[in-house]
């Protein structure tokens, strides 16, 4: 029997033969030009030159802004979480290509260590500063009828790192450093960076940042503009909600279950307690009016108590109870402003219980830029890991803004960075110079299926940033 030979025409089997090299500019990133472009679109990047400027102590080298915009680029990217990454793209040109970017004027690590290692604590405040402005900017684009606040600590495990300053044993029994953060919606606005024995409502940290932001919400956005602030039993304190009232704010606080309101809980008339329904989940709860230890005045408590736990109805005996504080519903100006944006049923019982539960979303940003940056900082400098922290934290905010300008028609802007990063950006791409001009070409199929003429017009001309002062 004779043997049937296998074709060797190459247009029934294209098998590869010869491995060579190539001096064209690839990138496997080819949707980074879209970040860098919205980056240079919506004008943050001067403003970091400015803000930050001090830290450059001399003209060598590259310009603040410069550096900020590679490492924004390079959280963006995701494919590493150490510094080291900056020696290999140094020698990238498609990479240097993909993020707009001469390669003569990419960045080492060296670079960037000594670039993080040159802040101090005066120059990390100017990052809070930045945030609280890009929180401004967002609100005048998406114009909410109500703002609000939520208020937790996030752990950053670093256990496995070398000793470092401010790391310590925090309450989820490891070692790390436990900031202190603001959220509203999927962004995070405000935080103060602490080491990991920092409890929640640690100094003064809480009271002044609500202060400022609450300025800054009235001042640059709207005077009348109802805002909320929710939080856990770890912020349970009379100063606060004393401070929330002079305000002119809401606030719905997790209560301390302490053995008289258990008590009067357990003593109530059944008569008096109600259930609110949502979904799949039910509650039972008890409204009544309380005065903690030496406070001065009655407050709104709520007792409250789940009837199903995943469509398993549970033993009177096996119920987590939960007590709320809230001064929604009191008279206070919070409620009148309420009214007047027509969300007057958020006084109610009902509507207050599910506020608190929501707050869900809240832990859910956390876990988002988990997943987008990394827990554990590089350096042994407090201040040094303050600076890449709250870079991070620039580059999430721009992340998720980006995901409103310019990714919408394509991802969702609910999808986490993983989804985005696959879908979007890690597409394969040529850089070629043509006519005076800088071109990045990609196959036919990418670009139709990702839309990309779309996504390139949306980035090249997003929401404008602007200081305000």
């Amino acid at each position: 029997m004779s043997r049937v030979q296998p074709s060797c025409n190459p247009m029934i089997h294209p098998v590869i033969h010869q491995l060579a090299e190539t001096s064209d500019r690839l990138t496997s990133r080819g949707g980074l030009v879209l970040f860098s472009r919205y980056l240079r679109g919506v004008g943050l990047l001067p403003e970091l030159g400015r803000v930050f400027g001090s830290v450059r102590k001399s003209g060598k080298g590259l310009p603040v802004a410069d550096l900020f915009h590679q490492c924004l680029c390079f959280f963006f990217d995701g494919t590493s979480r150490h510094l080291v990454r900056f020696e290999a793209l140094k020698q990238d040109a498609g990479y240097a290509g993909a993020i707009e970017t001469a390669p003569e004027r990419m960045a080492s690590s060296h670079t960037m260590k000594r670039f993080f290692r040159a802040f101090r604590g005066p120059q990390n405040w100017g990052f809070r500063r930045v945030l609280q402005q890009l929180f401004v900017w967002r609100l005048k684009q998406t114009q909410p009828k109500v703002v609000v606040l939520g208020i937790d600590a996030m752990v950053m495990d670093n256990d496995e790192a070398k000793k470092r300053h401010g790391v310590q044993p925090t309450y989820k029994k490891v070692c790390g450093f436990a900031p202190l953060q603001i959220t509203w919606g999927r962004f995070i606005v405000d935080t103060v960076f602490r080491g990991g024995k920092k409890h929640s409502n640690a100094d003064e940290s809480v009271a002044a940042a609500v202060r400022r932001l609450v300025s800054r919400i009235r001042k640059h956005y709207r005077a009348d503009v109802p805002i909320l602030v929710r939080m856990d039993s770890g912020f349970f304190d009379q100063a606060l909600f004393q401070l929330f009232e002079e305000l002119g704010i809401g606030y719905i606080v997790g209560a301390r279950l302490s053995q008289d309101v258990k008590e009067y809980a357990r003593e109530a008339d059944p008569g008096f307690w109600a259930s609110v329904k949502k979904e799949r989940q039910e509650w039972q709860y008890l409204e009544f009016g309380h005065r903690c230890g030496t406070w001065k005045r009655l407050r709104r408590f709520l007792y409250t108590r789940p009837v199903y736990e995943d469509e398993q109805r549970l033993l009177d005996f096996a119920r987590p109870d939960t007590v709320l504080v809230t001064n929604l519903g009191r008279g206070e100006r919070i409620d009148a402003l309420l009214h007047a944006a027509e969300l007057g049923e958020w006084v109610q019982p009902e509507r207050i219980i599910e506020l608190y539960h929501e707050r869900g979303a809240d832990e859910l940003v956390f876990r988002a830029l988990k997943e987008f940056a990394s827990e554990t900082l590089p350096f042994q400098s407090f201040s040094a890991n303050s600076a890449f922290y709250h870079t991070m934290l620039l580059a999430f905010f721009l992340f998720e803004s980006f995901k409103e300008d310019v990714a919408a028609p394509v991802v969702p802007v609910t999808a986490y960075a993983t989804r985005v990063r696959r879908q979007l950006v890690d597409f394969a791409g040529k850089i070629v110079r043509t006519g005076g001009r800088v071109i990045l070409k990609v196959t036919r199929a990418t670009f139709r299926q990702l839309r990309l003429e779309e996504l390139w017009m949306r980035s090249a001309d997003p929401p404008r940033f602007a200081w305000v002062t």
